[in-house]
């Protein structure tokens, strides 16, 4: 029984590179990425006859993020929280992939490979 090189004879790189790559490649092409978290507000309104006043607060959805050291927000309407969810777990996934794939890189380096 002979065992397989990992790395591919043809492209030069391994199985598991060509299978992040391919990874990566997929959700780039997905509708969209965002680097992100979403928080819910809850508020008064300041109605004195608004159920708020009595306790039961309204909900807002906001995008949170940092930039330059500074912290960004942006409502999130109703209708675009699902996309938004969608697109917050595609671009945690995106970077899983390439910290993967960053890793076998760093490996290469300690290995001496090119």
């Amino acid at each position: 029984m002979t065992r397989q090189n990992p790395m591919s004879s043809r492209t030069g790189i391994s199985a598991r590179e060509r299978e992040l790559r391919s990874a990566i490649n997929h959700i780039m092409s997905q509708q969209g990425l965002i680097h992100g978290t979403l928080i819910t507000r809850k508020r008064v309104c300041g109605k004195s006859t608004c159920r708020c006043a009595k306790g039961h607060l309204h909900e807002s959805l906001y995008l949170v993020a940092t930039e330059g050291g500074k912290s960004r927000q942006m409502y999130v309407p109703r209708d675009l929280e699902a996309p938004v969810r969608q697109w917050i777990q595609q671009y945690a996934q995106a970077r899983r992939l390439m910290d993967d794939l960053s890793c076998l890189h760093w490996d290469k380096v300690r290995k001496r490979q090119g």
